[in-house]
Formats: structure tokens, C-alpha cells, sequence
């Protein structure tokens, strides 16, 4: 029997920078990151989360700043102008991969 959720696990890590950058439009920290993605249908896990932000961040992709507002110092972490750039490329591809996915799974011809 094949495990359908292995697979699944597979697509999700594919489209996961996708749907960070996506929610760092504006500026947030970790955890209401990880909230925004959840309730949007995308739950991530912190052990994943947190490892992709500080990559990204190295990449160059995201700017982070700690904040103490209201309670404990959180880092906020934003898009920078090379993420930005990304996402917009990214996003570009995924309309298109999106509508060539949908058209695959309909077995409609181009």
C-alpha cells in the first residue's frame, strides 16, 4: 500500500517558502506566522518554521528586528527587497504551474 501522506508531506514542502514569503507581506513574528499559515490551511510545525526563517533570513530574503512591545521580546521578521522580488517571481510561477496542475488533473487537453 502506498503511503498518500508521505507524498502529500512532499507537495507541502514544495509550496512551503512559497506561502512564508506570502505572509510576511507584513511584518510578523513566529508564532503569529505560524497562526496566520495555520488558519489559512497551511499548519506548520515550529521545528520547521523557525530553521526556514533563519534560512531565508541568511538567504537575504527576510529582515528580522527584535521588538519588546507589551510582553516578551519577539522577533519580527519582514520581507527585504530581494524577498519581495522572490515572492512576486514565485508567485508568477505558481499561477502558472497552478493552471497547468488543473488542467492536468481535469484531463483536458490545452
Amino acid at each position: 500500500m502506498v503511503d498518500a501522506a508521505k507524498y502529500e508531506q512532499d507537495l507541502r514542502k514544495g509550496v512551503l517558502v512559497l506561502a512564508v514569503l506570502s505572509q510576511l507581506r507584513e511584518t510578523q513574528y513566529g508564532y503569529s506566522l505560524r497562526q496566520a499559515l495555520a488558519e489559512r490551511g497551511m499548519p506548520i510545525e515550529e521545528g520547521t518554521l523557525y530553521p526556514l526563517l533563519r534560512r531565508l533570513e541568511s538567504q537575504g530574503l527576510l529582515d528580522s528586528q527584535w521588538q519588546a512591545e507589551n510582553g516578551p521580546p519577539r522577533r519580527y521578521y519582514s520581507l527585504s527587497d530581494r524577498g519581495a522580488a522572490l515572492y512576486r517571481e514565485l508567485e508568477t510561477s505558481w499561477d502558472s504551474l497552478a493552471t497547468v496542475m488543473s488542467t492536468l488533473l481535469k484531463g483536458e487537453e490545452r
